[in-house]
């Protein structure tokens, strides 16, 4: 099977003479974390095979969050570890995403904007929610960073994962309703202005584009699959998805890369090719700055919150799931 790794071994070398000094550390980083991932320059173990006795080679992996190798057994690592965390309650998910006019203030400030980013949208759906007219009381949200579109364009927005309801201030667990959780257009104008706030408090001397200001911030919010390990397994594809992911490949010919992707909503597949570099280039564009987090928990699922989490799983009749043995673990990678 293809693997962007080939592409970086084909045309790797061209890339790093024309771009090589203007690429940042973490892009570097993850260009050669990718190229030797599974390979003798990552080092190995030796086995001994059981019935014949031969040893066998298992080269390391990169472990880097950006590699389209390394993150079947990080996935299961933290579906174990969120087992314990799910409440037994439907779930909402949003995705609130910045106008294009935004894009390149974001992209030069990601460190700061991507954080920025994530707790604006946060914050924006714990005021609405805690009104009475629509939950009333605190709620859980994970939210996980994206940064590009399916044909890898850079296009930074943020998901939200939610159970339906929150806490009340007596700690009391109140629903929210089947199919409705905050209304959507006040959530944007919510959303727009706190960012704004935020944004010019981190950036005090970035001038932001009068145009954010006569648009829509585009936000979805809908109902999501129901049963919690269903939605446990929604959220690791959202937690582990990197930029590209190898099974899209389908030819690396004569400086060319075609790939399929398929757009929003829609379940046929396309096809579209670039020229190698513009291909690395777009990936590249996608690997997040070191130390930069791509999934924070607020509200009851922050991590200072434990004791209320564990109260509201028992009134909401959430027992956890069981944790699997390492073996089970492994054997969910392998196959």
């Amino acid at each position: 099977m293809l693997e962007v790794a080939d592409v970086f071994r084909r045309y790797g070398d061209a890339y790093l003479q024309r771009f090589g000094n203007k690429m940042l550390p973490s892009h570097l980083r993850a260009f050669y974390d990718i190229l030797n991932c599974r390979t003798v320059a990552m080092g190995g173990h030796v086995y001994d095979c059981d019935r014949c006795g031969r040893p066998q080679y298992a080269y390391h992996s990169c472990k880097n969050r950006s590699c389209p190798k390394c993150q079947g057994e990080e996935t299961e690592i933290w579906l174990q570890k969120r087992r314990q965390e799910l409440l037994k309650t439907p779930y909402f998910h949003l995705v609130l995403t910045l106008p294009k006019e935004l894009h390149e203030i974001v992209r030069l400030n990601q460190k700061i904007m991507y954080g920025v980013l994530m707790r604006a949208a946060a914050q924006s759906l714990m005021k609405l929610a805690a009104d009475p007219r629509y939950v009333g009381g605190r709620l859980g949200i994970m939210a996980v960073l994206h940064s590009c579109t399916r044909t890898l364009v850079y296009h930074p927005h943020v998901h939200l994962l939610v159970p339906a309801g929150g806490v009340t201030h007596d700690g009391c667990w109140v629903s929210a309703r089947k199919d409705y959780l905050v209304p959507v257009k006040a959530l944007s104008l919510v959303f727009r202005g706190i960012f704004v706030e935020m944004a010019r408090k981190a950036l005090p001397e970035q001038a932001l584009p009068h145009a954010i200001w006569s648009k829509r911030w585009w936000i979805d919010c809908r109902s999501t699959v129901q049963g919690t390990e269903k939605v446990l397994q929604y959220l690791a594809r959202y937690i582990y998805r990197t930029a590209f992911s190898n099974s899209r490949l389908i030819s690396i010919d004569h400086g060319q890369v075609t790939f399929r992707y398929r757009r929003c909503k829609e379940r046929r597949w396309r096809t579209m090719t670039l020229a190698a570099q513009e291909f690395m280039r777009r990936f590249l564009q996608h690997v997040l700055p070191r130390s930069t987090h791509k999934v924070r928990y607020y509200g009851i699922w922050h991590p200072s919150k434990r004791q209320l989490l564990r109260r509201v799983q028992l009134l909401t009749g959430t027992s956890p799931l069981p944790v699997a043995t390492h073996d089970e673990v492994t054997s969910q990678t392998d196959t």
